[in-house]
């Protein structure tokens, strides 16, 4: 059962991945664009409107595995300075303080960094790519002793 839940691991964070991304994607277009019934803020303020476009290029960047690792560790920076300085000082834990969404992104995102694209990434497509290329190279060049 374990060997059978490993090698499926790739897959499932794969999906895991995309699905956070989408959610953050769209969290940061309903902010930045008011999609969904979302309101707008004024473009250049702070910290909302920098808030939204980490979410909607980070989220969109998470979705497609595309430099998975930076998009992520930056957009939970974004989730981390979200909770903390527009939550956390409302109450102390997230249940109280309406930072249930900051909370599990930050982590999701940071998590993220860790592990990954996983499968369905682009960033496995560019690496199998570029592999095979430093391969052929490295079997061209002479190795001198």
């Amino acid at each position: 059962m374990t060997g059978r839940l490993n090698s499926a691991q790739p897959y499932a964070i794969g999906l895991f991945r995309i699905v956070v991304g989408l959610l953050f994607a769209c969290h940061g277009a309903n902010s930045l664009f008011g999609t969904f019934g979302g309101e707008t803020p004024d473009a250049g303020t702070w910290p909302s409107w920098y808030a939204a476009v980490i979410e909607l290029v980070g989220g969109s960047l998470v979705l497609l595995g595309l430099g998975t690792r930076a998009a992520a560790f930056i957009s939970s920076g974004a989730m981390a300075y979200a909770y903390f300085k527009v939550h956390q000082p409302q109450a102390l834990f997230p249940i109280e303080n309406s930072g249930e969404g900051a909370a599990m992104y930050c982590w999701a995102m940071f998590l993220l960094v860790f592990t990954g694209s996983g499968a369905f990434g682009l960033d496995r497509l560019f690496a199998k790519r570029s592999g095979s290329q430093d391969r052929a190279a490295a079997e061209q060049t002479p190795v001198a002793a």
